[in-house]
């Protein structure tokens, strides 16, 4: 009876894999986005791993070496342009970098000495040398950088791909922050939905333990839980029809569901002793500094996350 069956199984299966825009998209393609669609061309990059490095080496030490700084190293910088004043209110004097440059590959991109092992890969770096700002406040700059906005209010970057592009995973959030435990100043704005559906914005992970709080449930059963969940879907839809459809009330709704998936998925993904001993070594897991384990641990559970079709996941430094 089950051999007879077992291709009509088979075709249950498919049927419900190409209904998954993870799995019925062509190669290189990414799933539909809350307008119903993926990109309109075909796309390399289909995940972003961004990595926030509050206090983190300068770009004029790293990639964007400037002539000028060895010129004028030691002069007032007030006497050569215009220096806006900051909250601590002391300019100092211009400072050139101690790092030489070399230029590497076939883009002859130039790379600070501090770094010849990413020299060997430059070529396939993309490195933007023409971003500016003009806020010299951290928290306004903040927002500039990851909404566009130096204003308190807009949607972040993660929020924005996540809209436009959808998520090709059903049991984790789109968008994911790993918190080392820093929040950047700004807070939790700089991750927020803006204007957007609020179901879109940043969900906080810590890069230890169970990731996030409250995950294990505390019924007695799967059944009551999901009872539980189903009367509280009914409520939020008499509401619904009550008072019109909100924001607020269909991101929770969806938030209810998500959650409940989230109980299972979580618990996987931030299991990292799993790895083999030698990627772990070499993310560095093993080195003594405390800070450097803990970055270690966030960019490992980012790889993993992205192996589940994690859209966006921002990692704030320790």
């Amino acid at each position: 009876m089950l051999a007879k069956c077992a291709s009509g199984f088979g075709a249950l299966a498919l049927t419900a894999l190409k209904t998954d825009p993870a799995f019925s998209d062509e190669p290189g393609s990414t799933g539909p986005g809350h307008a119903g669609h993926g990109p309109h061309h075909k796309v390399r990059a289909k995940n972003v791993i961004f990595l926030y490095m509050d206090g983190g080496p300068s770009q004029v030490d790293t990639f964007d070496p400037k002539p000028l700084l060895n010129k004028h190293n030691g002069k007032d910088p007030s006497l050569l342009f215009d220096v806006e004043p900051t909250q601590f209110n002391n300019i100092g004097k211009v400072l050139a970098s101690p790092w030489k440059f070399r230029q590497h590959g076939e883009s002859g991109i130039p790379v600070s000495e501090l770094f010849p092992h990413v020299a060997e890969c430059v070529d396939e770096l993309a490195v933007i040398r023409s971003m500016t700002s003009e806020f010299p406040e951290h928290t306004f700059a903040n927002y500039f950088l990851h909404t566009g906005s130096g204003l308190q209010g807009r949607p972040s970057m993660g929020a924005w791909v996540n809209y436009g592009l959808g998520s090709e995973c059903r049991n984790l959030p789109g968008f994911v922050v790993l918190n080392g435990g820093l929040i950047p100043p700004g807070g939790l704005d700089c991750f927020g939905s803006g204007f957007l559906p609020a179901s879109y914005q940043g969900s906080v992970f810590k890069p230890s333990g169970t990731g996030v709080a409250n995950i294990t449930p505390s019924e007695g059963t799967p059944q009551n839980q999901r009872d539980k969940l189903d009367f509280i879907s009914q409520l939020d839809g008499l509401a619904s029809r009550k008072f019109g459809q909100h924001d607020s009330l269909e991101s929770a709704i969806k938030n209810y569901e998500l959650a409940y998936a989230m109980q299972m998925a979580v618990p996987e993904v931030m299991t990292i002793s799993k790895e083999p001993q030698h990627l772990q070594k070499a993310y560095g897991l093993e080195s003594d500094y405390g800070p450097t384990k803990i970055f270690a641990a966030q960019c490992l559970i980012a790889r993993r996350m992205l192996e589940q079709g994690v859209r966006f996941i921002e990692l704030t430094c320790p």
